[in-house]
């Protein structure tokens, strides 16, 4: 004669209990990927447009001569990505030195700056 043995082997409700428990983990690993991939996208895009402030910034040093008060802007292509660049042209109390504010954006929000620049310039 022989007895029966109970089965070994999990119970639905421990599958599914096993199932939840996975699924909740999983859900906070992607949640940790990608914004991780957010805060990578945002630093390289901060790190092009400082690139494009000193750009600017060498290339107003590079003529030697002040330029014009006031406000003046244009775009810059860095790593195939279009930036747009705003420079403020400030006179300073010593009249051979002029400060200049170079702001940067990104094409899709040209109010949030990704960098901000501030240099002075000498008339030699």
């Amino acid at each position: 004669m022989q007895l029966h043995r109970p089965c070994r082997g999990f119970t639905l409700i421990e599958m599914l209990v096993a199932l939840a428990i996975l699924a909740i983990a999983l859900a906070a690993v992607q949640r940790s990927v990608s914004g991780s991939l957010d805060n990578a996208f945002e630093l390289k895009q901060r790190l092009l447009a400082s690139w494009v402030a000193d750009n600017r910034l060498a290339e107003l040093r590079a003529t030697r001569l002040l330029p014009p008060i006031g406000e003046t802007q244009g775009e810059e292509i860095q790593a195939g990505i279009t930036f747009y660049w705003k420079s403020q042209v400030n006179t300073t109390p010593n009249s051979y030195v002029e400060r200049v504010e170079i702001t940067v954006t990104n094409a899709a929000d040209r109010k949030h700056a990704l960098a901000t620049l501030v240099g002075y310039l000498v008339n030699r």
